[in-house]
């Protein structure tokens, strides 16, 4: 554990996102109406404490947080982040499992201006340090240890790394997590008050270019899109909602973490995925819905078919993240006898701009979704618009889409002059607003919901001496949608499978980016400019493997 008091003396670290003026310049055509909420999650914490003080929110881990004993504890952490010397604006990190301390960490943070940065677990020293020092992480909350990884020895190799992180603090071992509220506790008239406008959260999602982006949203847009999501998914005050997918991941913070104090639900948290655990947990707390990934719907049927049960209290499993084979949906709702499974569409910047078809069984399977809240177009590779049905690359704009990235640079790159977020995906919008996601321009890989740059991987292995020339695609997985493969051109003997895997280990980064796969060429494929074939080579893969070659 690393803590040093205070910092009173010392001038204040500027933000990365200092260029930023809310709102942002694509946000301006809302800001004179009523597109926006006006209040935090800390504001609401307060007015569900006086009005329903003793009403469960989070369940599960553990049974029994109430709106009262929540808004407390956020309350008195928020007023001892302040009294050790966080100060408006700065960033609060944390990294751990589907635990309620990260639902205590961030009404916290709404409560006393900071800025939170969820980091997912899976993440190990490369990516986390990279994350911690791009925002200039003041504090840093953490597992200690979980699911046999030790977090607390990755905070001692990478924090010389980190001049900006005076504080990290481990939570579900040792009494310093405790410690801050107890120090808090009646010191909350200091904290200040905080505009809804700001900058509320900085998630780091993987890009085309290796290098991760810093997305920014603030407290009204994030409520603009989880609003959305209730209205037109049918979400009443008092309904409990399965939470499997990680409070870190923009889904999981959205529908776990601020939905109970937009709306009144109730969270089911999940500390990790197993399909007849979920299916226990609806039973005993009637879930209305979820928000997860393919393979959690691919397995939640199949344990219902096993157990003879409809859940007939489950009413939507939204699903998105990856490409949703309409089959999977299809067989999906064939179990629960009613089209509770359909697919979504979004990301971090734009969160969700298809809500998906959860009355509609063909619908449902076949197509993202109707837009919903987004104004959205479809344009040609010279950025013209495209008519109803013809096939481009997906732009979209709203009043939920993200401020912009924490590096004005890369937000110039994917904002337009109109205010229009490139999505860098390829489908098409019909004349009544349904999407269809056909592929995408982006050279991602998106296993199990989890987006991994090819190039960050590339990126290492180009440095094994055995490699001459690399090139990492996705390739078909059978549960998490999408694995990794790298085609290596080998610089004297081919390195073997072993090899490779272990030398992208010893780089730091976290172990969904090992490669699975390896397939040694003499080549790679090229356009007439130089650039690799990728497209050749994730055909190549996919024959491969389902021809299990």
């Amino acid at each position: 554990m690393h803590m040093r008091m205070g910092r009173d003396a010392e001038p204040p670290r500027p933000a990365p996102w200092t260029w930023l003026v809310p709102p942002a310049a694509h946000h301006r055509r809302y800001a004179d109406g009523d597109a926006w909420l006006g209040r935090t999650v800390g504001m609401l914490a307060r007015d569900w404490a006086e009005r329903l003080p003793d009403a469960d929110i989070f369940l599960g881990d553990p049974a029994g947080t109430t709106y009262a004993s929540l808004a407390a504890d956020a309350e008195a952490l928020a007023a001892g982040l302040h009294a050790i010397g966080l100060r408006a604006g700065d960033v609060v990190a944390f990294q751990m499992p589907n635990w309620i301390e990260a639902a205590i960490v961030n009404v916290a943070a709404a409560l006393g201006g900071f800025v939170v940065n969820p980091i997912v677990s899976i993440y190990r020293d490369a990516e986390v340090r990279q994350m911690l020092a791009d925002c200039g992480a003041r504090i840093f909350f953490h597992a200690e240890q979980y699911r046999g990884y030790d977090f607390a020895a990755m905070v001692e190799r990478i924090r010389p790394d980190l001049p900006a992180l005076d504080h990290a603090i481990p939570v579900r071992a040792g009494s310093a997590f405790a410690d801050l509220i107890a120090a808090g506790r009646g010191q909350a008239h200091r904290l200040p008050s905080v505009d809804p406008r700001s900058v509320k959260m900085v998630l780091y999602t993987s890009g085309t270019t290796g290098r991760p982006k810093g997305v920014l949203h603030s407290h009204d847009t994030l409520a603009r899109a989880v609003l959305a999501c209730a209205r037109h998914w049918r979400i009443e005050a008092g309904d409990a909602i399965l939470m499997p997918s990680p409070v870190t991941h923009v889904s999981g913070y959205s529908n776990g973490l601020e939905l109970p104090f937009l709306v009144g639900t109730r969270t089911v948290l999940m500390e990790s995925w197993d399909a007849t655990a979920a299916l226990a947990l609806i039973e005993q707390h009637e879930v209305r819905g979820t928000v997860a990934a393919t393979p959690f719907l691919t397995e939640l049927a199949t344990r219902v078919a096993e157990a003879g049960t409809a859940l007939p209290s489950l009413r939507f499993f939204a699903c998105g993240g990856a490409a949703v084979p309409p089959e999977v949906v299809q067989r999906a709702n064939a179990q629960f006898g009613r089209t509770v499974a359909f697919r979504v569409f979004g990301s971090s910047e734009v969160p969700l701009v298809t809500l998906g078809f959860p009355h509609d069984a063909a619908r449902a399977a076949q197509t993202d979704g109707a837009v919903i809240d987004y104004d959205v177009r479809v344009l040609d590779d010279q950025g013209v618009p495209l008519p109803p049905g013809a096939e481009g690359e997906i732009v979209a704009r709203g009043a939920a889409m993200f401020m912009g990235y924490a590096d004005e640079a890369q937000t110039a790159e994917a904002v337009d002059a109109d205010g229009f977020f490139h999505t860098g995906d390829i489908g098409t919008v019909a004349a009544d607003g349904t999407l269809c996601i056909t592929g995408r321009k982006k050279d991602l890989i998106i296993r199990g919901g989890e987006n991994i740059s090819a190039k960050e991987i590339e990126d290492v292995l180009h440095r094994h001496p055995a490699v001459a020339d690399i090139a990492v695609v996705a390739m078909p997985h059978p549960r998490l949608g999408e694995g990794v493969c790298a085609f290596v051109v080998p610089r004297g003997e081919a390195p073997t499978f072993a090899e490779v895997a272990a030398f992208v280990a010893q780089s730091g980064l976290a172990p969904q980016k090992r490669p699975e796969r390896i397939e040694i060429v003499d080549d790679l494929p090229r356009t007439a400019s130089g650039k690799v074939r990728k497209d050749v080579l994730r055909r190549t893969i996919a024959e491969l493997v389902n021809g299990q070659g």
